[in-house]
């Protein structure tokens, strides 16, 4: 980690607690600090994963836009752990690395086509305080994906949202998962705002 979390890591204990880091070993090959942070409130942790899963599982949404929205809300919001895990996803995963790396500045990247781009636009415009969607870009996207996939997009953002702020406010940060499939990760939008208070400064 790059940075001390707020709450001190604990240890993932009992049954459950076994099960996590068995997972997480296999996953990721280590037990992440994030986890520890969760553990002190084992019914909290024990629910976000659950409905996680479960929503990452629906697939009415091709995979590589839930990849870019979910990837485009995290860089966003500026939640440096979201960013580099799903990076890490993508990489397993088989998805478009190359994309994948560009999410962060998708409005200047030349990469995308117009549809990943209205599902990144839709993505930013529902994290933002307050939510920003227009009728005219979710009529386009109800058009080009259908109601059941619009609405699972929806659900990804809105979880991610979630994940990223409760990650922020509890000093969760990157823990380099991105570099272990030589796949950093391009400067989240929080970075670069910071870049530019510090230069102005």
């Amino acid at each position: 980690m790059t940075t001390q979390t707020r709450i001190p890591p604990t240890e993932l204990t009992g049954v459950f607690g076994a099960v996590v880091k068995v997972a997480a070993k296999r996953m990721i090959g280590r037990v992440p600090d994030s986890m520890g942070v969760l553990a002190h409130h084992p019914a909290l942790m024990r629910a976000s994963m659950g409905i996680g899963r479960k929503i990452e599982a629906l697939d009415e949404l091709d995979e590589n836009l839930a990849s870019f929205a979910v990837m485009a809300t995290a860089a966003y919001i500026g939640c440096s752990w979201c960013l580099d895990f799903n990076y890490y996803k993508t990489h397993n995963e088989g998805l478009d690395e190359e994309k994948a790396r560009q999410v962060p500045n998708w409005r200047a990247a030349s990469v995308f086509t117009p549809l990943e781009r209205q599902v990144m636009e839709y993505s930013e415009a529902m994290s933002q305080t307050p939510p920003a969607v227009t009728d005219e870009l979710s009529a386009v996207l109800l058009d080009a994906l259908g109601p059941a996939a619009l609405i699972e997009l929806t659900a990804k953002v809105a979880f991610m949202n979630m994940s990223s702020r409760m990650n922020i406010a509890l000093g969760i940060h990157s823990e380099g998962y991105a570099d272990a499939c030589e796949m950093p990760p391009l400067a989240t939008r929080a970075d670069d705002a910071a870049q530019v208070v510090g230069s102005a400064s």
